[in-house]
């Protein structure tokens, strides 16, 4: 099991009392599969999905990622884990206007300290790998919404991590642009054995995840997608 939440709670300051923003959640996303997370705004997917990148510490419950339980761990522990274990794919590609395609993937494993001919090795192996390898000298001003994704997915996987978390990433992309977003994921958590949490609000892509995790009102059903 790559990663699991157990009885996770996360509350937030609210005036005189606290707003539960996720209650007792438990949920376990084996290598090889993607679980999409759905609910509707202001469910807790994003809580959930900041709690499973380590970014915030529940107030109670455990956090697991490939074997290492986060409790007690400093800062720069968990920045560390971050790092090696865990890849974000976030909503926004966010990618550094004067870099190309492959220098925005050599930043992160320069970051890490990787030499440089391993880096750019590893950099076009994963442009290769979500179809982009003709791409690697275009800037992102020269890419299109989906190739931009794509560089962000690529570079989410720059450090090899066995825990990927990706957040609405066909939010502003097309039906067509968006389906192949998601297959591009599915194949490569396959390919790659990762465990990955998909948030989404577009149900038309679920059919080919392995199972939904619906959030409503900090509480978590999940289900496999043969069930649904």
């Amino acid at each position: 099991m790559s990663l699991h939440l157990s009885d996770v709670t996360l509350t937030y300051p609210d005036g005189d009392s606290r707003l539960t923003a996720l209650d007792r959640v438990t949920l376990e996303v084996p290598k090889g599969s993607v679980t999409a997370v759905v609910g509707p705004s202001g469910s807790g997917k994003s809580s959930l999905l900041a709690v499973a990148a380590t970014l915030i510490t529940p107030d109670r419950g455990t956090v697991v990622v490939d074997g290492t339980s986060t409790a007690g761990l400093s800062r720069a522990e968990l920045a560390g884990l971050r790092r090696h274990r865990i890849g974000i794919v976030f909503q926004q590609p966010n990618l550094l206007p004067s870099l190309t395609a492959l220098e925005q993937l050599q930043v992160m494993a320069r970051i890490d300290g990787r030499k440089a001919r391993a880096a750019r090795e590893r950099a076009m192996e994963l442009l290769d790998a979500v179809g982009l390898a003709g791409q690697a000298g275009r800037r992102p001003h020269q890419l299109s919404g989906g190739q931009r994704q794509r560089v962000n997915i690529a570079r989410a996987l720059m450090n090899d991590p066995t825990v990927l978390l990706v957040d609405e990433p066909t939010s502003a992309l097309d039906h067509e642009r968006g389906a192949a977003v998601v297959g591009l994921l599915t194949r490569l958590t396959r390919q790659r054995a990762t465990a990955t949490v998909l948030v989404t609000h577009d149900s038309t892509h679920l059919t080919a995840v392995d199972r939904i995790a619906e959030v409503r009102d900090g509480r978590l059903s999940t289900a496999d997608t043969a069930q649904v």
